[in-house]
């Protein structure tokens, strides 16, 4: 069954412009139709269409399913976007799949990409959480400097993940279950020594991902997982 994300449904019964096109132009749906719907806040809604509008695609809900979660933490990461675009809309959408709450694009002192449209990943976001039977949105945030990020209160654990030759945990063996998480991710130029003594001045703890060496988006990938996997 195809799902449609519906942020307003409480309030509006009916789907969002580009979703009723899909449903009644595409998908060629009409009245009588049942469909499932999301608002990305992890309740699923199945719902028969009234009125078959591509502009103005009237619904019915007739039952309310909220699942129970599949993660029970917070996971954010925060990462720097890769010059390549292209990377950082493959580790949205990945992440958006294995189970994810925030993704906090974030801007250090070797950051290759300084500017960003969030709105795009928002899509990717949508397009992967509903292909994956999820009911649950990861927040996009605006590119946030590094320096603002790491000042701002958490509750949880916090990382730092880096390359330096210094003693680090892996991530693994420091995340304690039940706990929520944020891990930093740098870019390909890694985050400078400045910002590695900041973060953990601020209280993050410096981690290893393991022995291989890994790509910005990777590496951000295998956080996200390595919480997920620890968390059950």
């Amino acid at each position: 069954m195809h799902i449609f994300y519906t942020p307003d449904i409480v309030t509006e019964m009916q789907l969002p412009d580009e979703e009723a096109q899909h449903c009644i132009r595409v998908l060629r749906m009409t009245e009588g139709d049942e469909i499932l719907l999301t608002d990305g806040k992890g309740s699923f809604y199945k719902a028969l269409i009234r009125t078959a509008h591509p502009k103005h695609c009237k619904i019915e809900i007739v039952e309310t399913i909220t699942p129970d979660p599949l993660w029970n933490v917070k996971i954010e990461v925060a990462v720097a976007p890769t010059k390549n675009m292209d990377r950082m809309e493959w580790f949205t959408e990945k992440a958006t799949e294995i189970g994810i709450d925030k993704i906090i694009p974030i801007l250090c002192d070797h950051s290759e990409r300084k500017a960003l449209k969030e709105e795009r990943l928002e899509k990717i976001a949508v397009s992967a959480m509903k292909q994956s039977m999820k009911p649950v949105l990861p927040e996009i945030q605006p590119l946030t400097p590094l320096d603002k990020l790491i000042s701002t209160p958490f509750d949880g654990q916090k990382f730092i993940a880096h390359c330096y030759k210094e003693d680090k945990t892996e991530l693994k063996d420091a995340y304690q279950k039940g706990s929520n998480a944020l891990i930093l991710i740098g870019p390909e130029g890694d985050f400078s020594e400045k910002e590695v003594e900041k973060a953990i001045q601020n209280g993050f703890v410096p981690v290893s991902l393991g022995r291989s060496r890994l790509r910005t988006e990777t590496a951000a990938l295998v956080a996200c997982h390595t919480i997920q996997l620890l968390s059950e």
